[in-house]
């Protein structure tokens, strides 16, 4: 929790003056930084502590080094599955008898195995099918019986857990909560238990659950068809080509032995990394952490990502048709968030459509009214390989993707041909200077920071270092990979099509 008296005072000196003072925020950062601690376990895992006695409460964050980029042809959405599963409990938690249930869940699995080659057989036998259905679902609804489904929630909300949720991304699976700080070893002991001793119980109901949300969210949603289109045609080789959501076909095919597989895999102590930020000593975690962490086997760390997205060879178009008003978006290949330009890029994002004083802003909704909504945005589909930025307009009533994209054009080539203006440099270091700031304040967003700064970027201290990247960019940095990188070959262009209107491109 943030310090209620520091932080307030100093974030409202910073607004109050008109030259933002780097030196005494690096001397803040500094301090802080000096008390984050660290400890690697014998088996790889690592923690990272940052004591905060505030308030009685501290924020946990566990970062799986595993997202849908590490997903082959098959097994698209495993990630997200797994993340849903690890939700499930373990061989004490979410049963009433795990030793009944383990053989049902066996079962289950040989029979699924049987089914699935039958159904994909050159000639499949419907009688065969049809009995290994009935057999499964009847076995599957005997080991139902066995489960206690919210146990685990149960658990964590009577210990006083709030913010107890998870996320899949592109580049990483995350855990977070945060609970009274007298229940640190109620947390460590849980933790520890649900990646040492997974059950991957009630796995073809959450996997149907699962496919309704990629029906909800892409398949009856026009905006989610165009960027799964986009991404795929943006992308022909790097795992980024295809949503963290994954494919239905993978999803219909996926199986529980699939899961486990996949967390053996990549849930190993050394793919893992935990931030503890809040009312807590160092030297306690690190004891405990050694105690219930220290359990789980090492092993091998997952092999890197071999595949690297060629360089484009040409402009990309696609169109989508739908039940929908249009929409345009223009993506640009980018290097990952690791490289030198970074900063440099996520200014021009910023300048070309970050808010209202925008120029794609101030010129397509402002000035010429042709859009109602517009964006840029950095680090899409993810950060830690190269990606695109990208820009879009919602074209307003009686206008089109066409005008929008011509007006984006001209507002992208005037930052290739000239330097972007010194307010517009100083609206970008302020925002996210401020956003660092923020980040700060607030335990959980801490930890989050800290956990993505030791995984991508190699080392935690760079969750403070970064000011100083962002306040060095200049107009001339701007320019430069502007004119490196916005050209017609390197774009990836998708349109939305309201169904019944000729493209007139």
């Amino acid at each position: 929790m943030r310090n209620k008296g520091f932080f307030p005072f100093v974030f409202l000196l910073f607004l109050s003056v008109s030259s933002f003072s780097l030196r005494a925020w690096g001397q803040t950062f500094d301090v802080i930084k000096s008390q984050v601690r660290t400890h690697t376990l014998a088996n790889g895992m690592k923690f990272i502590v940052l004591e905060r006695h505030d308030a009685p409460v501290v924020s946990f964050h566990t970062y799986a080094d595993v997202g849908s980029a590490q997903e082959s042809y098959g097994i698209t959405g495993i990630s997200h599955i797994l993340e849903h599963m690890a939700f499930k409990g373990t061989h004490d938690v979410g049963t009433n008898n795990y030793a009944a249930e383990s053989k049902l869940l066996d079962s289950i699995d040989n029979i699924y195995a049987k089914l699935s080659g039958e159904e994909r057989a050159v000639n499949p036998d419907t009688a065969k099918i049809a009995a290994l259905k009935r057999k499964f679902d009847s076995t599957d609804s005997t080991a139902n019986r066995y489960v206690s489904s919210m146990e685990y929630w149960d658990l964590i909300r009577e210990k006083g857990g709030r913010g107890l949720n998870a996320y899949t991304s592109n580049d990483a699976t995350q855990y977070i909560v945060s609970l009274p700080s007298n229940r640190v070893e109620f947390w460590m002991a849980m933790e520890s238990d649900r990646f040492m001793n997974p059950v991957f119980r009630e796995f073809f109901q959450e996997r149907n659950v699962i496919m309704e949300e990629r029906r909800l969210g892409i398949e009856t949603q026009p905006v989610g068809k165009l960027i799964e289109e986009f991404l795929a045609a943006a992308f022909k080789s790097h795992p980024y080509h295809h949503e963290v959501i994954g494919h239905m076909s993978d999803l219909e095919n996926i199986s529980r032995t699939d899961v486990i597989n996949y967390f053996q895999r990549y849930y190993g102590p050394n793919n893992l990394t935990v931030a503890v930020v809040g009312d807590v000593n160092a030297d306690d975690v690190f004891r405990m952490a050694d105690t219930y962490f220290g359990r789980i086997p090492g092993g091998p760390k997952p092999e890197p990502l071999r595949t690297v997205e060629p360089e484009q060879q040409g402009e990309k178009h696609i169109y989508v048709e739908a039940q929908s008003q249009p929409l345009v978006i223009v993506g640009f290949h980018r290097p990952s968030v690791r490289d030198k330009e970074a900063a440099a890029l996520e200014a021009l994002a910023n300048v070309v459509g970050n808010g209202r004083s925008s120029r794609i802003y101030t010129s397509l909704v402002k000035d010429k009214k042709i859009a109602v909504q517009v964006g840029a945005f950095n680090g899409f589909p993810g950060y830690k390989y190269p990606n695109l930025l990208a820009v879009y307009a919602v074209p307003s009533k009686g206008h089109t993707n066409e005008e929008c994209l011509k007006a984006m054009e001209q507002e992208l080539q005037r930052i290739v041909d000239e330097p972007v203006r010194d307010d517009e440099l100083t609206k970008y270091k302020r925002s996210t200077e401020k956003d660092l700031i923020d980040g700060m304040k607030d335990n959980s967003r801490m930890a989050a920071s800290l956990t993505f700064n030791e995984v991508v970027m190699g080392d935690w201290r760079q969750t403070f270092d970064t000011l100083k990247e962002v306040d060095a960019v200049t107009a001339a940095d701007v320019q430069s990979v502007a004119k490196k990188y916005i050209t017609r070959k390197n774009r990836t262009i998708g349109e939305l099509i309201p169904e019944g209107q000729t493209d007139e491109n």
